[in-house]
């Protein structure tokens, strides 16, 4: 459960970097990264039959 929060918590920080980001490559970069890490928690949720991950506040991709 605990590598469950830590993917969540890695996609929301990495969705608020990509927020603030000005570069466009840098700020897809982290938009990629948010993706990737809150696929990882939906696999996990999927694995102990948990309801998937809310999806993310906005979408800017």
């Amino acid at each position: 459960m605990k590598l469950l929060l830590e993917y969540i918590e890695h996609a929301l920080q990495f969705e608020r970097l990509a927020a603030e980001e000005p570069d466009p490559e840098t700020k897809a970069e982290y938009a990629r990264l948010a993706k990737d890490y809150r696929r990882l928690a939906a696999e996990r949720c999927e694995r102990y039959g948990l309801p998937p991950p809310s999806p993310p506040a906005s979408s800017s991709e």
